[in-house]
């Protein structure tokens, strides 16, 4: 079946789809969102453009920008950056003390809170401007000059951050965070309130399909050897718990956010981007990852 014939079946899919889940309310901008809204893009390497409802809408793409900030820290510390986070699947939720007090400061994985709060500190130290770097290190991922922080998810994310700060302040102590903690935490909430289309999305991601080279523009972003492993530490560690299950179901890398969107990457093919605000009790878009399941089971393609 081709990518036109599944996007044109996607509002019967939807149709028959329960909207479950919830809105991530302890973020109060993020409850501001249409729940019903959904939108998907998807672009293959040869910049063929397949679409869907919402997908020219912005909204918050929150942990998804985990990933941007790994590839541009592994870009600059290379293989030093494994001393201070690992690669290894959480197996529990995205902000576990737990898990962190057991590993003794060091985040199981770069796309859980903490890890991302160590790789933000990273690029705190390593950077003479780390927000403005950011920016345009993103921009030149996707092509595209407009991709900013909200200022206004940025305040709400600061509102509500207690269990970032815990996060951070454990890490203190055992000596994995060494700047000042406000100063990261500030970074740390600029990078989660980008915000992008699933067009955007699906454009600022590509460059994971296609060994780490942006095939639009034609601009190097990471090297292949370190596309692979972003798209690993994406496949293995990109849905916190439910990470075996969406590799079971749906069998790409991804990453998801709780503004309700997820990036999916099929190798050499294409990168997918979908929304949907309601959240399943893991913090995944409950559609979202129906859509995405109901893709691959339709292509009879993955990367098993």
């Amino acid at each position: 079946m081709s990518y036109k014939e599944i996007f044109s079946g996607m509002a019967e899919e939807l149709k028959s789809m329960k909207n479950s889940g919830t809105v991530a309310a302890y973020i109060p901008k993020l409850c501001e969102v249409d729940p019903d809204k959904f939108g998907a893009h998807l672009l293959t390497i040869d910049n063929q453009h397949f679409c869907f409802g919402d997908s020219n809408e912005k909204f918050s793409i929150q942990s998804i920008a985990k990933v941007l900030s790994l590839a541009m820290a592994f870009e600059l510390e290379e293989d030093k950056l494994w001393e201070r986070v690992g690669v290894e699947p959480s197996g529990i939720s995205f902000n576990s003390l737990l898990q962190l007090e057991a590993g003794k400061g060091i985040p199981r994985n770069p796309l859980v809170n903490a890890g991302a709060l160590v790789i933000s500190d990273i690029l705190v130290s390593s950077l003479k401007n780390p927000k403005r770097e950011l920016i345009e290190f993103i921009r030149k991922a996707s092509g595209n000059a407009e991709i900013a922080y909200s200022p206004a998810i940025v305040e709400s994310e600061k509102l509500t951050g207690f269990k970032n700060a815990a996060l951070i302040n454990l890490m203190k102590s055992y000596g994995n965070i060494k700047n000042d903690i406000d100063t990261v935490l500030d970074f740390y909430f600029n990078l989660c309130s980008i915000e992008m289309t699933c067009k955007e999305l699906a454009e600022t991601f590509l460059f994971l399909a296609a060994d780490g080279i942006n095939p639009l523009s034609g601009i190097r972003i990471v090297d292949s050897s370190k596309a692979k492993r972003i798209n690993a530490i994406m496949q293995l560690c990109g849905f916190y718990d439910e990470a075996g299950e969406f590799a079971f179901k749906v069998g790409l890398p991804g990453k998801s956010g709780v503004g309700g969107g997820i990036i999916a990457i099929h190798p050499d093919v294409y990168s997918i981007a979908v929304w949907s605000p309601k959240l399943n009790s893991k913090g995944n878009s409950y559609r979202g990852m129906k859509i995405l399941e109901y893709l691959t089971t339709r292509t009879k393609s993955s990367i098993f």
